[in-house]
């Protein structure tokens, strides 16, 4: 008996060894390959706008009267929206002073001139208009000839034009004068009737943006505000060129991120052209802009503005009934992709062809059947021929 102890004892030993170092299962989460409905879709931070937003300018160069509406208010089409009157004439300094002193008094020397011309061009009138008179009378007795008659009605006639002519040049020289004597009178009043030039609202909306709201001397084109119709809004989403050309007219998109509720939308158009944007990385990218259209109720996005920030999700690919596996369960065998697959109970390395993929699911077409159990998330203990069992639930 006192030999059997040892030996049990070494037995015992030497049994406890084999034990602990007994390849034991490893612990697994599992997941079903089955068929299910999958969608691919493209996720990006888009802006919505107005679509037709007009910016009302100035139409002549004036003084801007102080615009009274804020952004927000509502106007209607044709309602005045600003006014325009005459600017200050310009100051004169010294210089110019005397340049339009000068020119006043050159004005009111021409306008001497031109009465002087007026009453020369009077005398030869009378004139030409007693020696007309004699003319006639000498020719209905015969003392004259005809040519000596002609000639005295064709000066009469001559010098008539010339006093129309001196008149006409007098008006002239008046109103220059008018014009050289105004420039010396910065401080004139104008006429109150024709103060101001009304412009007005080219649409019935709401007033996005005043961009120049006080009193002030403007050009014509200047922009002063902006309109647009709130309800008339799209979604602009620009897409990378490899994304863009999956995107069909017509497809199915969710607006979210905006504050409120998520809004059904479709794309209503794919930009042809693309431009170079830089990414936050610093990286050169090709993004295409798309244009959606809100389908959802008016209702659910009153909230949303010009300008807004929103996250568009845009459907590329769906379809029903796919074989699908979970992307946690794939890892890269060499250039092939593969999963991890529990048949009795081990761990088996399965290469599989791959299609469609989403953030969650692939889409398998080769590999893989509806009903196998895949290993989600493998450690480094799981390796080909390991005995595993599936976490409890």
């Amino acid at each position: 008996m006192r030999r059997l102890i040892p030996i049990a004892s070494v037995l015992a030993v030497l049994a406890f060894l084999v034990w602990a170092f007994l390849p034991r299962a490893v612990e697994v989460e599992l997941a079903d390959v089955v068929p299910r409905p999958l969608e691919v879709v493209v996720e990006e931070e888009g802006e919505a706008r107005i679509r037709e937003v007009f910016t009302v300018s100035a139409t002549i160069a004036g003084k801007l009267q102080r615009i009274g509406l804020h952004a927000g208010d509502e106007v209607s089409e044709g309602e005045p929206v600003a006014s325009i009157g005459p600017a200050a004439p310009v100051l004169l300094d010294s210089r110019a002073r005397a340049v339009a002193e000068a020119a006043a008094a050159a004005a009111q020397a021409a306008t001497e001139l031109a009465r002087a011309q007026l009453a020369q061009a009077e005398a030869s009138r009378d004139f030409a208009q007693g020696e007309a008179n004699r003319a006639v009378a000498l020719f209905q007795k015969g003392a004259m000839s005809a040519r000596a008659h002609d000639t005295a009605i064709r000066e009469q006639r001559t010098a008539e034009a010339a006093v129309a002519s001196a008149v006409a040049n007098l008006a002239v020289r008046e109103k220059e004068l008018e014009s050289a004597l105004a420039m010396l009178r910065p401080d004139a009043p104008g006429n109150g009737s024709s103060c101001c030039v009304d412009i007005l609202a080219p649409v019935s909306g709401k007033v996005l943006r005043v961009l120049t709201e006080s009193e002030q001397v403007v050009q014509p084109g200047t922009p002063i505000l902006e309109l647009g119709d709130p309800g008339n809004l799209e979604i602009v989403v620009e897409l990378l060129s490899r994304d863009a050309v999956r995107v069909a007219e017509g497809a199915a998109a969710t607006v979210s991120g905006w504050g409120g509720p998520s809004v059904a939308a479709q794309v209503e158009r794919v930009e042809p052209s693309a431009v170079t944007r830089v990414s936050a990385l610093g990286i050169d990218e090709q993004r295409v802009t798309v244009v959606l259209r809100l389908t959802g109720a008016p209702d659910a996005w009153q909230g949303l503005g010009h300008g807004f920030r929103v996250i568009a999700r845009i459907a590329l690919w769906r379809e029903e009934g796919v074989l699908t596996i979970p992307v946690g369960a794939l890892f890269r065998d060499g250039p092939d992709w593969a999963t991890y697959v529990v048949r009795d109970r081990r761990a088996e390395v399965q290469r599989i062809v791959l299609g469609e993929r989403n953030e969650d699911y692939a889409q398998v077409l080769e590999g893989l059947a509806a009903g196998d159990r895949v290993i989600l998330h493998p450690s480094d203990q799981v390796v080909p021929g390991v005995s595993v069992v599936p976490l409890p639930q």
